[in-house]
């Protein structure tokens, strides 16, 4: 049997839900409360679909035709929100009360405009509105797929709501602008705690730190110093804790990126250092994440690419959406379900029997979809 990405089945929740004074000491025990309030009709649940914009709808429609195949007992209600959508808009709102009222979403990527001025993201709303505030996104080697590096495996997790994603940005005079950067010792505490649960639900081994403490001593610094503390709580666990600054992060991840395990940092270079562990082990086609808060959790892919250049081309690698929606199954406990599905994807790939234009070769969603579902 081929390796799962997570290596033991939790509801993501759990670890969103932990006190931020709980000692590591204490035993971190599934929740299955958090499970039973996934609105669930007639033995099927039902969980909140956004395909996104670019191949959203292509690889949306691949999940959906294997998870059929496998009967998974989902239902889907499908909201096509677009990066577009405005924050006072019916589809909008109708979007925020499904995730709401189902607790679980299958998300792909939505397009935030540049140049469109006082436009609020689409995710930036969610995850704020929602308290959505956890990101984790998966970097690990699948064998048959070409890839710069081998024996990578390592967990990126990084703080959504604040940082420079904050949204609070203004021109104090004409050719002046000021973005604010929040660091809060609250959330960071949290992250850093979800972080280390992480590390110790998943059988992971080292924690490390990612700032620029040496340039903006007091938000970084904040960020690290409540980084420190908070390993202290763990140290009885044998978690190791170290830290790294973001530049040096950068070099180290191309020339050595086997040495992390469990990554922690602010949400911009948590955004910057995904799609740099993406070219590291195949691209952004095959990188699953999901976002995870105290009440809900998003499941998408860990890198934020729309892929708009092949729209429309059948020729996208939903691999990356897949195993997202594989870990929104063990997070249901949907256990056999997602095993199947993801073992059906690792013998795919490394089969070679499909390979999509990113991996090397000429097949199409379709293609790899049915190869995929030969493989259930």
């Amino acid at each position: 049997m081929l390796k799962a990405f997570v290596r033991t089945t939790t509801p993501f929740i759990d670890l969103a839900k932990q006190n931020f004074a709980r000692a590591a000491s204490t035993t971190v025990t599934p929740n299955a409360s958090s499970i039973l309030k996934t609105t669930k009709y007639g033995g099927k649940y039902t969980v909140t679909l956004i395909p996104g914009d670019g191949i959203g709808q292509e690889t949306a429609a691949a999940v959906k035709t294997i998870f059929k195949a496998a009967n998974v007992p989902v239902e889907w209600e499908q909201l096509d929100v677009t990066g577009y959508t405005q924050e006072g808009d019916l589809l909008f709102k109708q979007s925020v009360d499904s995730l709401i009222r189902n607790k679980v979403a299958l998300k792909g990527i939505l397009y935030t405009p540049i140049s469109r001025l006082g436009h609020q993201s689409f995710n930036v709303a969610m995850r704020k509105d929602l308290d959505i505030y956890a990101s984790l996104v998966i970097i690990k080697n699948l064998k048959g797929c070409p890839s710069r590096h081998k024996n990578v495996d390592f967990a990126i997790i990084r703080e959504n709501t604040e940082g420079e994603y904050s949204g609070l940005e203004h021109q104090s005079y004409p050719g002046v602008v000021e973005s604010v950067k929040i660091v809060t010792r609250a959330k960071t505490e949290r992250i850093a705690r979800f972080a280390f649960d992480y590390a110790l639900k998943f059988g992971r081994k080292k924690v490390t730190c990612v700032h620029k403490a040496n340039i903006m001593k007091l938000g970084d610094g904040l960020f690290l110093n409540t980084c420190r503390e908070v390993a202290k709580d763990y140290q009885s666990s044998g978690i190791q804790f170290d830290d790294m600054i973001v530049d040096n992060c950068s070099m180290q991840l191309v020339s050595k990126p086997q040495q992390f395990d469990v990554m922690v940092m602010p949400n911009l270079y948590g955004n910057i250092v995904s799609n740099v562990g993406a070219a590291l082990v195949g691209g952004p086609g095959i990188i699953p994440g999901a976002n995870i808060g105290r009440e809900y959790v998003i499941f998408e892919p860990g890198c934020r690419h729309v892929g708009k250049d092949i729209q429309g081309h059948n020729a996208a690698n939903p691999t990356a959406l897949i195993l997202s929606g594989v870990l929104m199954l063990q997070h249901l406990g949907l256990n056999d379900y997602a095993n199947r599905i993801s073992n059906a994807v690792y013998k795919t790939i490394e089969s070679g029997s499909a390979k999509t234009h990113d991996m090397g070769g000429q097949s199409t969603t379709t293609d790899f979809t049915l190869a995929v579902i030969s493989n259930l």
